[in-house]
């Protein structure tokens, strides 16, 4: 956040220049102990009110803010800026003029506590998350759906509720994360979103959200999960960021919450290039994007994200997934790009029905990049209904210090949901196994 200086300007009278020596001394020691006056322009906002430390589940201190309380409704001032503009679409870096025109609200840029942008508070220490204080962090939470979906077919922000509430109901269950899904189109304002769900105003939603889910002692984590090129409307999964927009829309997530270091970024939900191959072609592709295998359109790479992201300036940790829906990182440290915030992990996503899906594929390809980075199983699932799988695979994650987070916490009905209300009753077995498992931790 830009701050503007503030100079002061003194008169003296030359004739009684030793007096007024004498009583500038004086003032200037009165003035520095008058608690009334405001902090000097270079000097950072406390991070006490939105950043109270976490170690592992526990919150030691920190009161939430205003910003806390029930804002699933847009605020009035976010209701009068518009979308964002066509131009505003093509790849690149966020221009000063679509900051200024509500890319990231003043009123949310000044929730937000500034940092020095050094190391952010939750960042990659090796293969472990640590924060601030140098303490050991894993991530066990849920998934919410509902961000990535309901804005584009025109009925709303949410799934369900996104109140105190329903975020305490989450918490309670030693939850201290929780994962939001985003859609591109929305954030943008672009491809027929309506006005009242997209743009400026999906973007306040979004940035309020994550400022309660940290009022309630976790960690958002950020992530798009809906995209897709030129004219067509993000209304699912693409096999790769696109150029056209997701540059830009990253350029713009980092900017808004690059003062909110514990806020974790995952680039992209689940590639699947080379047509949804776990080959040296899909790795290039995951890389460097362009012409791929597999993809209809000009690739975004996450070599590209990641240098938005950075540009932006944003040093929060970064979670990038790996391809064949984000299950395969058996190439990962070798197509990893660098990044010069050295604050990169690898998402991994993993259900009984996919690929990797037992301890002899995570022991020869998972295993050895959590000995590199940390890695956060940003989805875990079984759709049996069933919890044996997702138990031994929290194991296993526990046994490598490991964090993991939970598809999903929504009432569809199905065998993927953890629960069957939104005040948190588990579904049997299968959130039931989530929930204790928890708390045993």
């Amino acid at each position: 956040m830009k701050r503007s200086s503030r100079t002061q300007t003194q008169s003296m009278g030359r004739a009684a220049l030793a007096i007024v020596l004498s009583l500038s001394l004086f003032a200037a020691c009165s003035s520095a102990s008058d608690s009334s006056l405001p902090a000097p322009a270079d000097t950072p906002l406390s991070t006490e009110r939105h950043f109270p430390k976490i170690k592992g589940h526990i919150v030691d201190g920190g009161t939430s803010s205003d910003a806390s309380t029930d804002t699933g409704a847009v605020s009035e001032a976010s209701a009068d800026t518009g979308a964002v503009s066509e131009a505003s679409t093509d790849a690149g870096a966020v221009s000063e003029a679509s900051t200024d025109a509500g890319v990231v609200s003043e009123a949310s840029a000044e929730a937000s506590p500034a940092t020095d942008g050094s190391v952010p508070y939750l960042h990659a220490m090796g293969s472990t998350l640590v924060d601030g204080s140098g303490n050991a962090v894993r991530l066990h939470g849920v998934n919410r759906a509902g961000l990535e979906y309901a804005c584009i077919q025109g009925w709303g922000f949410f799934d369900g509720p996104s109140d105190d509430n329903s975020l305490a109901a989450i918490a309670s269950w030693k939850s201290n994360s929780v994962r939001i899904l985003l859609n591109e189109d929305c954030w943008l304002g672009i491809n027929g979103v309506p006005a009242q769900y997209g743009g400026t105003n999906y973007q306040q939603v979004v940035s309020d959200f994550a400022d309660r889910i940290w009022a309630h002692g976790m960690y958002p984590v950020v992530t798009l999960h809906h995209s897709a090129p030129g004219t067509t409307p993000a209304t699912g999964q693409s096999p790769m960021p696109d150029m056209d927009h997701t540059v830009t829309f990253w350029s713009q997530v980092a900017a808004m919450f690059a003062a909110r270091p514990n806020v974790v970024l995952e680039l992209f939900n689940e590639p699947y290039p080379d047509n949804n191959q776990d080959t040296t072609a899909a790795w290039t592709c995951w890389r460097d994007g362009g012409t791929c295998s597999g993809v209809s359109y000009q690739a975004a790479g996450m070599a590209t994200l990641l240098n938005a992201v950075r540009q932006a300036g944003a040093n929060n940790l970064v979670l990038l997934g790996g391809v064949e829906y984000s299950n395969a990182l058996s190439q990962f440290a070798s197509y990893v790009p660098s990044d010069p915030a050295k604050n990169v992990g690898a998402a991994w996503h993993v259900y009984n029905f996919n690929t990797c899906n037992n301890t002899t594929c995570y022991n020869g390809t998972v295993a050895p990049v959590a000995t590199q980075y940390p890695i956060v199983a940003t989805e875990i699932g079984e759709d049996d209904c069933g919890g044996s799988f997702i138990t031994t695979l929290m194991g296993w994650l526990d046994s490598k210090q490991q964090s993991y987070m939970a598809w999903t916490w929504d009432t569809w009905g199905n065998c993927l949901d953890l629960i069957s209300d939104y005040s948190g009753t588990p579904t049997s077995p299968y959130g039931t196994t989530f929930k204790n498992h928890l708390a045993g931790l």
